[in-house]
């Protein structure tokens, strides 16, 4: 399908592996420039080249990390034109109120919830002189799923939420759409190499680390392609009438009434 993206300028934080490079590489097929955003200088070198020669089109590399602050607005400096900006850098730590101390929270919630708020300020300011563009927050159904084991990305998810949802509904006035998109468990290398640990952990086989998706909808998690697509339509004029909302991708975890 032509989404109409053609010519257009994405940024794409966390762009250089998993949700974030897959978003970046449909994105490009459908003809959209690119600046991408990690921390790694060797994986970002990767994807730009991939990108360039695969499809033909600009992609620009920035290797900083969001949780700094100044990097919003160094990095809006560095990029003037953007149609279209993907927030998606973050991790944060499983565990509990008790196993999750003060520094390692808070340096997930600079990344995350500070790194996604600052440069949607940062971009919101010029996308409003230019009375368009679209800010996608990339989330996570923890937000949803309240887990005590998960508090702080619970916590900090729920914050994005809320903070998309308040943006979104106010930012048709000046020409701008804020949706969030809420993955739930998705085959990136991070979970894949979390799920091989276990296996070999439990079986003393990382190649059945495929056993584990089984307590997963449809018995498998979501693969970063399923993720990307849904982020493309809604970055395209055919939801141009959405924002200030979450679109939830986990195959129903969130509404389900029991995980037994």
């Amino acid at each position: 399908m032509d989404l109409k993206l053609s010519g257009r300028h994405a940024l794409i934080t966390g762009g250089s592996q998993g949700i974030g490079l897959a978003i970046a590489r449909l994105l490009a097929s459908e003809g959209c420039h690119l600046d991408l955003v990690a921390r790694s200088v060797d994986d970002l070198a990767r994807a730009g080249d991939e990108l360039r020669q695969r499809h033909g089109v600009e992609v620009r590399v920035h290797a900083m990390d969001m949780a700094e602050r100044g990097r919003a607005d160094e990095l809006s400096a560095l990029c003037p034109h953007i149609d279209i900006l993907v927030n998606n850098a973050g991790a944060t730590p499983r565990g509990s109120l008790l196993d999750v101390d003060e520094d390692r929270w808070r340096a997930a919630f600079d990344l995350k919830v500070f790194g996604y708020i600052n440069l949607s300020r940062a971009f919101y300011r010029q996308m409003k002189l230019r009375h368009s563009g679209v800010i996608i927050n990339i989330i996570g159904n923890g937000g949803e799923r309240l887990d005590a084991g998960y508090i702080a990305g619970a916590t900090g998810n729920a914050a994005l939420m809320a903070f998309t949802r308040a943006l979104g509904g106010a930012s048709a006035a000046d020409g701008i759409r804020v949706i969030g998109v809420n993955p739930g468990p998705v085959a990136t290398e991070r979970l894949v190499g979390l799920m091989k640990t276990e296996a070999s952990t439990r079986h003393g086989d990382p190649g059945r680390w495929r056993e584990f998706e089984g307590g997963f909808p449809f018995g498998r998690a979501a693969t970063v392609e399923e993720i990307a697509a849904t982020v493309a339509l809604l970055a395209s004029d055919l939801s141009s009438y959405t924002t200030g909302t979450i679109v939830t991708i986990d195959g129903g975890m969130a509404n389900r009434g029991s995980l037994i």
